[in-house]
């Protein structure tokens, strides 16, 4: 039975152990120890990394009730080795997970509702809960919660007797009979865990609730803390800083100033949306009629216009009358004919233009990977 360290110092960064065994698996290696620091991954927390000698752990998993720490290269059984974590990922990750503890007490306290889901993911971490909350009571919680680890206060985890347990009112995992561990964060939540924790509250640093969703008939919340809420400030504010002199705006007002840009672009899209439809009109009033084929080469405009074009010059043609925007090996094309079953032809085209598209027999659209000059030998 490998001694867990993790239970009784979530701080022990470094430890000796002698190696119990190595056993290769699909390429790699699971070392079993008779004593680790390294936590396997469960209660929704990713098992640790780090090294063992040379050795890279790039996972922990328990199996089987073995702790199976993997590497890429095996070590010597009967060996001491040294183990290192890397602790500052063990860290952000206790940070994220004491966190969630207090967020999710406070929810059950305050309004009743239960943690149905967790997951503690390397950019963010998600909690899903039984009922629906509002912006306004996730304010409310995240106030709360922040107050909590202004306390400082222990945070302690231990395994209770079965009469212990009894006679606590704890959140989760309520029918685990042998092997409960409890952790309680003093007058916020106390909940089976088997995952490492920090020692006070405030060691979280700070609990950032980031957004929240509708989700199975409750809300999923996203949330962030300590280091890792940190660094998701520092990254939004360099974005926001760089918006901020992009558009010659106070940071605070960076919202109102994309608010402004937006419906100026809308306004750019729609005149130009005109002034196409114009040229494509013009286009095709230039045109002269003919018994053939009709083909337009008009690299400004887009699907809309296009089909404006071949609509409004298509009384002039008495074959297939096409446009085509883009450039050699890269155009987008409409065709349409009163003549000319076009979705029969389609097949053909698409071959000898080497391109893709469909439509009716009255018209297709798509796009060619041929060259205007054998555009024009094929149509002309």
């Amino acid at each position: 039975m490998t001694e867990k360290i993790y239970y009784t110092d979530a701080f022990c960064k470094a430890f000796d152990a002698r190696v119990l065994a190595c056993e290769e698996i699909n390429g790699h290696f699971a070392i079993r120890l008779d004593r680790t620091a390294f936590f396997p991954e469960g209660g929704g927390q990713f098992g640790d990394s780090g090294m063992l000698g040379d050795a890279e752990v790039f996972d922990t998993q328990e199996k089987d009730g073995e702790i199976r720490h993997y590497t890429r290269t095996p070590l010597t059984v009967g060996d001491t080795v040294h183990g290192v974590l890397d602790f500052a990922k063990r860290f952000r990750r206790m940070q994220c997970h004491s966190g969630e503890h207090i967020v999710s007490g406070l929810i059950h306290s305050l309004y009743g509702f239960d943690n149905v889901g967790f997951h503690l993911g390397e950019e963010d971490v998600t909690i899903d809960i039984s009922g629906v909350l509002t912006d306004a009571d996730l304010r409310r919680v995240e106030e709360l919660a922040n107050e909590a680890i202004a306390k400082d206060f222990s945070v302690r985890a231990w395994f209770p007797s079965a009469k212990e347990a009894a006679a606590l009112p704890y959140r989760a995992k309520l029918a685990i009979t042998e092997g409960l561990r409890l952790v309680e964060f003093p007058g916020y939540d106390i909940c089976a865990c088997c995952a490492p924790h920090v020692n006070t509250s405030g060691q979280i640093g700070v609990i950032k609730l980031l957004d929240f969703a509708n989700y199975k008939g409750g809300v999923r919340i996203h949330m962030l803390c300590g280091e890792m809420a940190r660094g998701d400030y520092h990254s939004r504010y360099t974005a926001v800083k760089k918006i901020s002199e992009l558009l010659s705006a106070k940071q605070g007002e960076v919202a109102e100033a994309v608010e402004r840009l937006k419906g100026e672009n809308e306004a750019h899209i729609r005149e130009l949306g005109a002034l196409k439809k114009a040229l494509a009109e013009t286009l095709a009033a230039s045109a002269a009629p003919t018994e053939g084929n009709l083909l337009f080469f008009a690299p400004l405009l887009d699907a809309v216009s296009l089909r404006t074009l071949v609509n409004t010059a298509l009384p002039k043609c008495g074959g297939i009358c096409a446009a085509f925007s883009g450039s050699d090996g890269a155009y987008n094309f409409c065709m349409a004919s009163k003549t000319v079953n076009l979705k029969q032809k389609a097949k053909e085209i698409s071959e000898t233009l080497h391109g893709r598209g469909g439509g009716s027999p009255e018209m297709i659209s798509g796009n060619l990977a041929a060259s205007r000059a054998e555009i024009e030998s094929y149509l002309q």
